[in-house]
């Protein structure tokens, strides 16, 4: 195999799942003997990046303004003079600036040309460019049905999906019961001290996680009798304060107050999960992948989630029992209480790994690359 020269772009290198995909291919293009370029504006992530060996080009083709259309010919240039084979966008606006550098390029000297649909984008001519790669790659079925169903005369053949994957050393199966990572969270957040249950719902301080959803749930099953406790870890973040206020002015008028940790991210999110007994998926948004399902399925625990996006789609195949028709609050209690009295079997090994999206998507750079033009 010949060695290839792939440039990524993207808006900034700071946080999120786009960024983490951007950092895992540049990781396996250098593997794998490859050069691995990014453009974007640059973040807290670039030194993460060169430091596996990739190289970063800044350049702001995030910015929203017809002022980022001078990067244009800055982008193409760049492509002209280090020769880049393939190149791989992952969000809208960077797309348009590489469609249009590529455009003012011979087609005999053109790069191969890949993106990433990495969301449920609201459908216009704007975003229909994230499915105009001659492989447009899909981060999970329920994508590949939305861009079909908004862009119908997408070319089929031409879409690939690779769901997201995880690096399941990082998340290593705990014992059903961890008393340890239990008293670790009890220790930290005086809230979740107890034998009860604890639900956890991970997610960042805003409503379309389903926060509320989740505190109606806890108090439900504290009305039954069960001493159950709920962990909200990335609900509190900067910029959010009115937002969390009204979550716990909520549950002071439901009655769980001193049952409820509003914290900030954890770092440790794989003990937060061998801690609880039961992770919630709530969002009110149907998400693109819903990469809580996976983390929490291979550290051993089961799930609860509303059964719409990427969600349900991971939920219907690794484990159905946690699956409840989106709002419906009577069977979203119903289910909590099956699932915590007698837990369901979980499936022994997660196929959705993070070598396996790496493998999968260099596969796809190899269709274009390793054939001619005509492919």
């Amino acid at each position: 195999m010949r060695r290839w020269t792939v440039l990524q772009l993207l808006p900034a290198l700071e946080s999120g799942g786009v960024e983490r995909s951007t950092l895992e291919i540049a990781n396996a293009l250098v593997r794998a003997g490859h050069r691995a370029l990014v453009v974007s504006a640059g973040g807290r992530l670039v030194p993460a990046l060169e430091a596996i060996g990739a190289e970063h080009v800044t350049l702001d083709i995030g910015r929203k303004s017809l002022g980022v259309l001078r990067h244009v010919g800055t982008l193409r240039r760049l492509i002209e003079t280090e020769r880049v084979d393939l190149v791989h966008a992952r969000s809208r606006l960077p797309a348009w600036i590489g469609r249009f550098a590529l455009r003012a390029m011979p087609e005999t000297r053109r790069p191969r040309w890949v993106t990433t649909v990495h969301g449920l984008n609201s459908p216009s001519r704007y975003s229909r460019v994230m499915a105009s790669g001659e492989r447009a790659i899909c981060v999970s079925a329920t994508v590949r049905d939305y861009v079909l169903r908004h862009y119908p005369d997408t070319a089929h053949e031409r879409l690939r999906v690779i769901s997201r994957g995880i690096d399941t050393a990082r998340f290593p199966r705990a014992p059903r019961a961890d008393s340890e990572a239990r008293a670790w969270a009890a220790v930290q957040h005086p809230a979740l001290a107890g034998d009860g249950p604890l639900l956890l719902l991970p997610g960042r301080g805003t409503r379309l996680k389903g926060h509320a959803d989740a505190l109606d749930l806890l108090a439900r099953l504290r009305a039954d009798g069960t001493d159950a406790r709920l962990w909200l870890p990335g609900a509190r973040e900067a910029g959010r304060d009115a937002y969390i206020d009204e979550l716990e002015q909520r549950t002071v008028s439901l009655g769980i107050a001193s049952q409820v940790a509003f914290t900030a991210p954890t770092d440790a999110i794989a003990r937060a999960y061998a801690a609880c007994d039961l992770v919630l998926q709530l969002s009110r948004k149907p998400e693109a992948f819903g990469r809580t399902v996976i983390e929490a399925l291979a550290v051993g625990r089961p799930v609860l989630g509303w059964a719409h996006g990427g969600v349900g789609e991971l939920l219907a195949e690794l484990q159905p029992a946690g699956g409840v028709a989106p709002f419906d609050a009577d069977a979203l209690h119903r289910t909590a209480r099956a699932l915590l009295d007698t837990p369901p079997a979980l499936p022994d090994s997660i196929p959705h790994t993070l070598r396996a999206m790496q493998d999968a998507t260099l596969a796809v750079y190899a269709e274009l690359l390793d054939t001619d033009r005509a492919g």
